[in-house]
């Protein structure tokens, strides 16, 4: 799921390098951490949180097959 969002993030940011995410497993879920710059939080967030609510969306649907709950945290 990590990789997942990592290539979702890299591809809507400006400084790439400076994507960071960090897998933290639990027992029936995942909570996945991203980081990036300040200047790029507007991107990964969108408009009204349009961007991360289909972040979250994609990732959710690819957890599935997992049998898993993922949760998606932007820091």
């Amino acid at each position: 799921m990590g990789q997942l969002v990592e290539i979702i993030a890299k591809a809507l940011v400006d400084h790439p390098e400076e994507v960071t995410v960090t897998e933290v497993e639990g027992n029936q879920s995942i909570i996945v951490e991203l980081k990036v710059a300040p200047e790029d939080m507007g991107k990964v967030i969108g408009k009204q949180g349009r961007i991360a609510k289909a972040i979250r969306t994609v990732v959710k649907a690819a957890a599935t097959k997992e049998n898993k709950r993922v949760i998606v945290e932007i820091i």
